[in-house]
């Protein structure tokens, strides 16, 4: 397997993995005095379960999928360290390791110490930055209108109180939008790529009703080398305008015809030079669409769902990490 190039044994060995530990177990660690016996399995290591967590985030897999695939495949046991002997934490192990992390609020704190990793390797954000924001679904809620009106207001719906089965099982915090005329339920993912490499330097999570200019400020990174901001006609208003200015940044944020005031030439022709720049984020979502399992999340609430969308984006970096590895690498 090694000899026909493993991409996971090559992430293996690349990553910094125990780079993560301390802030992990600083949320996960139970001291041995507060253990109520010391008895049964040892628990199964920190660093393990954590990459246990980004397979998941590669492949878009359920807990039950991901114990399978882990007893399956040889890759998936090389990359964890396992021997074919070994034990394998079972699907509930790692919902409760990922709960422990999502309730703990830590995926931001993961992200910014790959992206640490990331400037130790001489990836430093530069080029500039693209921003952009995409749709994450969720399965939908057979709820009825009454229903969806009193969540929108930030209500219990009525008689959902007396069913707590039902209750939890309900998203209260995704929303419908409308992208295109088509309609969209779920969550968005909003990042900022640095143009040179073309990996996700910020990111936040919102409901897909969100307008994505609101998260621009939130996904700018400012210690990018490079002055252009990229972005879509969604982005463009005075006050952006103003306020990328403001920070000494360079608006190339696509323009958009007005009743009554069709484009110039020149902004036409602006507008095409910038799209050729902004298609390096689409790449970026592409790859989530369609080599990591699909933008789609099967979690319940924001917290769960904002967890799951940083590790997709977290994911990512480290495929693409091994990728421009891999062209370094690679004979002129």
């Amino acid at each position: 397997m090694s000899a026909k190039g493993d991409p996971l044994e090559t992430m293996r060995k690349m990553v910094r993995w125990e780079d993560f530990r301390a802030d992990i177990e600083a949320v996960t660690e139970t001291k041995a005095e507060e253990r109520k016996s010391n008895a049964g399995r040892k628990p199964y290591d920190t660093i393990l379960k954590f990459k246990i967590l980004v397979l998941q985030s590669l492949h878009n897999l359920s807990d039950e999928q991901t114990e399978y695939l882990i007893r399956d495949r040889l890759s998936f046991m090389r990359f964890l360290d396992l021997e074919l002997e070994d034990p394998v934490p079972d699907a509930t192990t790692i919902w409760l390791f990922r709960e422990a992390l999502a309730e703990a609020g830590l995926i931001d704190q993961l992200f910014e110490r790959f992206g640490q990793h990331l400037e130790a390797a001489g990836y430093i954000a530069r080029g500039g930055q693209i921003i952009d924001a995409t749709i994450v679904s969720v399965p939908k809620q057979r709820n009825t209108k009454e229903e969806n009106e009193a969540i929108k207001a930030g209500k219990t719906p009525e008689g959902w109180e007396k069913q707590p089965a039902k209750n939890a099982q309900k998203d209260k915090d995704a929303r419908w939008t409308k992208r295109n005329d088509e309609s969209f339920y779920g969550y968005k993912n909003h990042v900022g790529v640095d143009k040179a490499h073309k990996l996700i330097r910020k990111w936040d999570a919102t409901d897909a009703a969100v307008h994505d200019s609101q998260k621009l400020d939130d996904v700018l990174d400012l210690s990018n080398t490079g002055k252009k901001v990229w972005a879509d006609s969604a982005y463009r208003s005075l006050q952006i305008e103003a306020g990328l200015k403001e920070k000494g940044l360079q608006s190339r944020i696509h323009r958009h015809a007005a009743r009554n005031r069709p484009l110039s030439e020149r902004q036409k022709s602006a507008n095409t030079t910038c799209s050729k720049v902004r298609a390096r984020v689409e790449h970026v979502f592409g790859h989530q669409q369609n080599s990591m399992g699909g933008k789609i999340v099967r979690t319940i609430g924001i917290a769960r769902a904002r967890f799951k969308i940083g590790m997709m984006n977290l994911g990512y970096n480290i495929r693409r990490l091994v990728q421009l590895e891999r062209v370094a690498a690679a004979p002129a």
